[in-house]
């Protein structure tokens, strides 16, 4: 983030925090910090010529943006969507669709093998206005209605959950390890009746031999 950048955050944040009467962010002043954080590198990608940079800054911009996307829908989006109001739902619903396109984007942009190619120019492009455009949206309407249906006080607690939802979806999941499969075992059982053992041959026709001859 830029020292500009950086400072119009904290003018923002101190003037928000003067305003409603309370001394923490709410969670609108930490979303507005993370789409200037990524709109700023961004704008980088789509200015620099360099490969290697490219590569980093999608990598930096996947970090930042797919954490703030799932917590910003769990947290906040359903929280509105729930509210009940028609006009409301549609931009949550909005929003979610925004997302879905962002993160194919930003998908299709790290395939592409050449950071340097026009193809991969032009989907870092488009990559970038599909989020100003969303963010113009949602700082507009989604804001909007955050403010009319949540209190500060409750934008405030938002806060702590969305940060917390947020190292959730961080946090590096673990490989669950399969449980030693159990030998096969060939023991009989304690009550089975022991096999009959199946008659000799011999044995068998001398007796029908014997069975003739006394008859």
């Amino acid at each position: 983030m830029s020292v500009t950048t950086a400072i119009q955050s904290a003018t923002r944040a101190i003037g928000s925090m003067l305003s409603s009467g309370t001394s923490e962010p709410e969670i609108l002043d930490t979303l507005k910090q993370e789409h200037e954080e990524v709109a700023d590198m961004l704008k980088k990608l789509v200015d620099s010529e360099s490969g290697v940079e490219r590569k980093r800054l999608v990598a930096k911009i996947k970090a930042a943006l797919l954490p703030h996307v799932e917590a910003e829908q769990t947290v906040l989006y359903d929280a509105l969507i729930a509210v009940g109001d028609k006009k409301i739902q549609q931009d949550g619903k909005e929003g979610y669709i925004e997302h879905q396109l962002a993160a194919e984007t930003l998908a299709k942009l790290e395939k592409i093998p050449n950071a340097t190619s026009v193809e991969f120019g032009a989907t870092a492009k488009v990559l970038k206005e599909l989020i100003e455009h969303h963010v113009q949206e949602e700082e507009r309407n989604v804001w909007a209605d955050a403010k009319e249906k949540f209190s500060d006080d409750e934008r405030v607690a938002m806060n702590h959950k969305y940060l917390t939802a947020k190292k959730l979806v961080s946090a590096p999941k673990k490989k669950s390890v399969p449980a030693p499969k159990k030998a096969a075992t060939t023991a009989k059982p304690k009550n089975a009746a022991p096999k009959k053992a199946s008659p000799n041959k011999s044995t068998a026709a001398e007796a029908k031999k014997a069975a003739g001859a006394t008859a």
